[in-house]
């Protein structure tokens, strides 16, 4: 116990550059309070003592703003940041070394039963007001986006932001979308919509240019020597006076 509370203090100097000193942590980081607080409902609840796990982690929620259940898995070194708004369901999974800011919900889409919870994978990081959705898989060392929501699984090493989230760099690398069904969005439809009016309208101009070629040409000719008459006629009348 006493390892893993040290584990909790480190974590927090390593992740956060405004932690000062031990006090200072041990006494001003909710955040760290809610990982201890989950750590003893956790063991109440894999000991059948469900609900006194259950009123230990709403305690819990009052003095922190972190609402864990306490039969969810977390791994070793959770850093919760700045702590209030942040949710953690039932079934959810997370790894060592993750990191949560502000507001983050690991939240279901709806009220089946079993595994209805994110994974989180060791080494995420995720950023405030983001939501992850679902039985969803976030892989090692990925990073979510502020306010993204994530309703599909993230492959390791990756980013990702967005509503909802699609990925913007993997292995170190950007990734350029050129598609608009990658990205998903509730606007993507409509821009797919208008991206194929327009080449139907292009398609249509340019088949209507080659029906009509000389036409065209000969509309061209009939305007430029409507400009020559008038001006001809404009000097004419100016040598008049």
């Amino acid at each position: 116990m006493f390892q893993r509370i040290r584990e909790d203090i480190h974590s927090v100097f390593e992740r956060d550059p405004a932690a000062r000193s031990r006090v200072e942590v041990l006494t001003c980081y909710p955040g760290l309070w809610a990982v201890w607080f989950y750590r003893a409902s956790h063991g109440l609840w894999r000991g059948r003592l469900k609900l006194p796990a259950r009123m230990l982690s709403q305690i819990a929620r009052f003095l922190t703003g972190v609402e864990i259940h306490p039969a969810a898995r977390i791994g070793r070194r959770l850093f919760i940041d700045h702590a209030m708004g942040v949710v953690i369901g039932e079934t959810a999974m997370i790894g060592d070394d993750v990191t949560l800011y502000q507001g983050v919900t690991l939240g279901g889409t709806g009220k089946g039963h079993g595994k209805r919870h994110p994974t989180i994978c060791d080494g995420v990081f995720i950023g405030n007001n983001a939501n992850v959705l679902g039985n969803v898989t976030v892989g090692q060392n990925s990073r979510v986006g502020a306010g993204s929501v994530v309703l599909a699984d993230v492959p390791p090493n990756s980013t990702v932001v967005g509503v909802p989230a699609h990925i913007v760099y993997r292995n170190g690398e950007r990734v350029l979308i050129t598609d608009p069904h990658d990205i998903k969005d509730p606007l993507s439809d409509a821009l797919i919509a208008l991206s194929n009016r327009v080449d139907l309208l292009e398609e249509r101009l340019g088949g209507a240019r080659k029906v009509q070629p000389f036409a065209a040409e000969e509309a061209d000719r009939t305007a430029y020597r409507n400009e020559l008459d008038k001006l001809a006629e404009f000097v004419s009348m100016g040598e008049g006076i």
